[in-house]
């Protein structure tokens, strides 16, 4: 498995920087490794959805909990990508931190260049947190 983390702060209350990063639906916005995301189903703080990836296009199934103002946790349960991506938000003071977490590894006979695509998730996650920054300080 590849473990990967990233962290930023934001000048912005809790409350401002948990509206952006729970909105699902833009995921694809900030997050630029994801091209599309299909919600297929919703029960309580739980979304089934379908979400394609840059990484050639490929489908990958998620189980997206949703833990209110805390992190949102993501589990990949069908595709090429295996593992977890866990956001978290926590308040400090007038500002808030961020933290990106994944335990991943690709799936099948990709297995083999997770460490390659590590880098690449890295980077895109970086950038993401970077996005959303931007955003929430405009």
């Amino acid at each position: 498995m590849a473990e990967i983390q990233a962290s930023i702060e934001i000048n912005a209350p809790l409350d401002k920087v948990w509206n952006i990063v729970s909105d699902l639906d833009s995921e694809p916005k900030f997050w630029k490794g994801t091209k599309e995301v299909r919600n297929i189903s919703k029960e309580g703080n739980t979304v089934n959805r379908e979400v394609t990836i840059a990484f050639k296009d490929s489908k990958c199934m998620q189980i997206v909990t949703i833990y209110p103002k805390e992190k949102i946790h993501v589990q990949f349960t069908k595709g090429i990508i295996n593992g977890t991506k866990t956001v978290s938000i926590y308040s400090q003071g007038d500002k808030t931190k961020i933290d990106a977490v994944w335990d991943i590894k690709l799936s099948g006979m990709m297995g083999m260049f997770t460490g390659m695509i590590k880098k690449h998730i890295q980077s895109g996650t970086e950038q993401a947190l970077q996005s959303i920054k931007e955003e929430i300080e405009r």
